[in-house]
């Protein structure tokens, strides 16, 4: 096992955020002049605390920003050096994730499908999936989950290859804006082996069940 030190700090160890009580008191406040405001009557069992509520779920959801000492510990490759060292995949997916689209502030979810080609070192399967959440429980877009995802992977174990396919509904398409019904928003990422062989690329869709 290897104790890799990283210039993903924000991902990897990231020092605890801090919020004192009177900082939460204060955000709970603006919040309900914003709720009562837009039309929330907070004089009611079930909406009085609300506002407290309300803050405390979104400091939960980007949580990311806390990020994750665990994902740090990687292992000695399984691959001893044979022919299909530079094709064999690790596949993990669907993995379920949540977010907060940094333009609106509003929720997008999806699932995140990761493969690798392991070089020196591998990850811990549960591992993947801590990597898809601690990137996704922030401020952020699609796009830079994929990307910080597959720059992670690069960093952390030096593969032969990394790929990322993300599919997500944003909700600041369903409800507001345009309101499309059930728009899917896709992205790939590519890199090494992944990037300059067509066929590896269709293994991994095809390992992960979908149909490219």
């Amino acid at each position: 096992m290897v104790d890799l030190s990283t210039e993903f700090d924000d991902i990897l160890e990231a020092p605890a955020r801090e919020i004192s009580d009177e900082q939460l008191a204060r955000f709970e406040g603006y919040v309900a002049e914003m709720f009562a405001t837009f039309g929330m009557d907070l004089n009611t069992a079930s909406t009085k605390d609300t506002p407290r509520r309300f803050v405390r779920a979104l400091y939960d959801i980007t949580s990311g920003y806390d990020g994750d000492p665990k994902l740090i510990k990687v292992f000695d490759t399984e691959c001893r050096g044979g022919p299909d060292c530079r094709l064999s995949q690790v596949v993990e997916g669907p993995i379920r994730f949540y977010s907060l689209c940094e333009h609106h502030a509003l929720p997008f979810f999806g699932h995140a499908y990761i493969g690798y080609i392991a070089h020196e070192n591998i990850i811990g399967l549960s591992k993947l999936t801590r990597l898809v959440r601690v990137v996704a429980r922030r401020f952020t877009v699609q796009e830079r989950i994929g990307q910080e995802i597959v720059d992670a992977l690069e960093h952390l174990l030096k593969p032969h290859g990394a790929a990322v396919y993300i599919e997500a509904h944003h909700l600041c398409m369903e409800m507001r804006g345009v309101r499309e019904t059930s728009p899917l928003t896709r992205t790939t990422y590519w890199r090494g082996e992944y990037d300059s062989n067509p066929s590896l690329r269709a293994e991994f869709f095809t390992a992960c069940g979908l149909q490219r």
